[in-house]
């Protein structure tokens, strides 16, 4: 992933760092109805311009298709805000930006994993791995997430756009896991579904970039700057050892 040649094997990654939107939970599944209501809010109420919202954000508001690393693909709300309020929303960001934060928060009790979160995370925690979330979403929805999935007790660090890390793909949230945990970023596998997941591990020169598919990216569009891509956050019990807990 790094032209320094910083990517490390399996074997030296001691921690995992995973996105939440596609990666922990379905993006499609989880986001769609989401995003459809976010567009209406912005738009007022507006049919044909929540319409053109959504298009302008990256979302076709016929098939659902998010295009990746569009704005709905990898914003955080202040983006997708301001994003909102460029394409012709009548909405002040600053306003917007609170009423959408609310929206998600609430829409993580709706959320769909992509597998038994809690019988994934247990099992990493087992084999001996630090566990930290990093999302582009609020931090008050990450925790809601984790604790309606029952994964709040497996996880050493949570970090939104709004919890003073910095956003992605700025390198913040990946120094800020080390902190927490005590480790260099080398020893850290950044999972995600998007490339800005994967350009976030390599701003903070983390051991691994590690892509899914659950999300908005595809195998083409990940291709040049993850080390590996799964199907979902399975493989990693494939890919990574059981190791001497820290």
């Amino acid at each position: 992933m790094d032209a320094a040649g910083l990517v490390k094997s399996p074997d030296d990654i001691a921690a995992i760092l995973f996105d939440k939107d596609g990666t922990l939970i379905g993006y499609d599944a989880s986001w769609g109805p989401v995003n459809r209501e976010l567009a209406a809010i912005a738009a007022r109420g507006d049919a044909a311009l929540a319409d053109r919202l959504l298009l302008a954000c990256g979302m076709d508001p016929v098939t659902g298709h998010v295009i990746a690393d569009s704005l709905l693909a990898a914003g955080n709300t202040a983006q997708i805000s301001a994003g909102l309020v460029a394409a012709g929303s009548p909405c002040d960001v600053g306003e917007l930006t609170q009423r959408l934060d609310r929206l998600f928060t609430d829409a993580a009790s709706k959320s769909v994993p992509v597998t038994d979160l809690q019988g994934l995370f247990s099992r990493l925690k087992q084999r001996g791995y630090r566990l930290g979330i990093a999302s582009s979403d609020n931090e008050a929805s990450i925790r809601e997430t984790a604790r309606r999935f029952g994964i709040e007790h497996s996880v050493d660090f949570i970090a939104g756009y709004d919890s003073g890390h910095g956003t992605k793909p700025q390198p913040g949230m990946v120094y800020g896991f080390c902190e927490a945990i005590g480790l260099t970023p080398d020893r850290i596998a950044v999972v995600g579904d998007n490339n800005h997941d994967l350009h976030m591990a390599r701003n903070a020169k983390a051991g691994l970039g590690i892509a899914v598919l659950t999300g908005t990216g595809t195998r083409q569009s990940l291709a040049a700057d993850c080390d590996y891509c799964f199907d979902d956050i399975t493989g990693l019990e494939s890919l990574l050892p059981p190791r001497a807990a820290l």
